[in-house]
């Protein structure tokens, strides 16, 4: 049967994509290679799955039955009332960094997204997964190069690093209420750690000790998010949605360890250990709105904007330099699909999105926000039936700039998802 036929397959996946993560793993950055996820919560993520990425992340006012939009909770009632769903994918990231005096390259491989829908009643489904939130992962070495303090205390070299994510395991619920609304919600959880160092490394010969010192910061915590759509047919089966989404403020509680130590050869003498349990870090709520417009089975639009107050967010953090500000992101994207039942020409029934947006970053540093822009290119790749299925997306863009002590990010990003479809609750009938 074709259901046991994709569990089997499934299990294979899983398998390869444990190994892929265990691999990610063992990088100096897991999820992503940024200077500016030094600051604050870290680099916070896109949600959305390639499908999403290949429109700039559009989804918030998508409405779509061949694949699994969790942008919106109320978007799951879009897919097909007899069957299930599942869908996750991978990114690899490749950053091109500079300053006004250095130049560096870096790439990352992760795991992005794993979700799983499934109907529940009539017009009614629900959803489970888990998606980044946001990722720290960076890396500075420099060493002295004051000839007098050379002199005095032999070889130095300053280490900062950084790595960890934050999690956010999801489930929710969605039904179509008055036709043509639907209405969505998820209960959130978060979870993961947060490391960052600084060090300085005297010379084996120096009478000096190196100094570690650092903190970790471990989460778990609960909140939720609320979903709704609007979706008007129109004349020659085409239609417009509306939609909208409210992400809650949350206080994000775990234990915060500070320590600093010296250390010779393999002696460590610890200086200062703080474990502050059940400490707090504020995450504010989170607004989005999106609009598209569907002709019949052959193209989309749509335009999303999200926004995000972090001016009163407490990060823990003395750098008078960094300072939270609302953050605001505009997308706008396309699809085209040329002919999706051609039985004869494959490249017909494939799907091609693009997309452009302007991302106002929470982080401000010496005064300046940070932006980003950038384009996406995306395509879906029909296998088997035309929901079972493949999807590529490419993020290109920059984010920063060279002045006022910035860091120019340049960044090709990849994004691959697969996407699986059976039927359950079907009887079938043998002769």
């Amino acid at each position: 049967m074709q259901f046991k036929k994709t569990i089997k397959f499934l299990l294979v996946i899983s398998v390869v994509f444990s190994a892929l993560t265990v691999s990610a793993q063992n990088t100096d950055a897991l999820g992503t290679y940024s200077p500016y996820s030094m600051l604050g919560i870290g680099d916070v993520v896109k949600q959305g799955n390639a499908y999403n990425y290949g429109m700039a992340g559009l989804g918030v006012g998508v409405r779509d039955n061949r694949f699994i939009n969790y942008t919106n909770p109320a978007a799951i009632t879009a897919r097909d009332t007899l069957a299930f769903m599942l869908d996750f994918g991978i990114t690899q990231k490749n950053y091109y960094i500079s300053d006004y005096q250095t130049k560096s390259a870096y790439n990352v491989f992760n795991m992005n997204n794993f979700a799983f829908t499934a109907p529940i009643y009539k017009k009614s489904a629900f959803i489970i997964g888990v998606s980044p939130f946001s990722n720290t992962g960076y890396k500075f070495e420099s060493v002295e190069d004051d000839d007098l303090i050379v002199s005095q205390l032999g070889d130095v070299r300053y280490r900062k690093y950084g790595t960890g994510s934050i999690n956010q395991l999801f489930m929710g619920a969605s039904m179509v209420m008055f036709k043509y609304i639907s209405i969505g919600a998820e209960a959130i959880y978060y979870f993961g750690t947060m490391d960052r160092h600084s060090d300085v490394v005297f010379s084996e010969e120096s009478s000096y000790n190196s100094i570690y010192t650092g903190w970790e910061y471990n989460v778990g915590s609960f909140s939720g998010k609320f979903g709704i759509q609007y979706n008007q047919p129109l004349k020659n089966n085409s239609s417009l949605t509306i939609g909208a989404t409210y992400r809650l403020g949350n206080v994000l509680k775990g234990d915060y360890i500070r320590y600093a130590y010296t250390q010779v050869g393999d002696t460590k003498d610890t200086v200062m250990y703080n474990n502050i349990e059940h400490a707090k870090l504020k995450i504010s709520p989170e607004l989005a709105a999106g609009i598209s417009y569907r002709h019949r089975d052959k193209w989309m639009i749509g335009f999303d904007y999200v926004r995000q107050d972090w001016t009163k967010s407490d990060f823990n953090t003395s750098d008078s330099r960094f300072v939270p500000k609302v953050s605001e992101s505009f997308r706008a994207g396309f699809e085209i699909v040329p002919n999706r039942y051609d039985i004869r020409y494959y490249h017909k029934r494939m799907t091609y999105r693009g997309g452009v947006y302007y991302d106002k970053s929470y982080i401000s540093f010496n005064g300046k926000q940070v932006e980003s822009m950038g384009i996406t290119f995306g395509t879906t790749l029909p296998i088997y039936r035309w929901y079972n299925a493949v999807s590529v997306a490419v993020d290109m863009g920059q984010r920063g700039s060279q002045q006022n002590q910035l860091v120019r990010e340049r960044y090709i990003n990849f994004m691959v998802n697969i996407n699986l479809h059976d039927v359950w609750f079907v009887k079938y009938l043998y002769d």
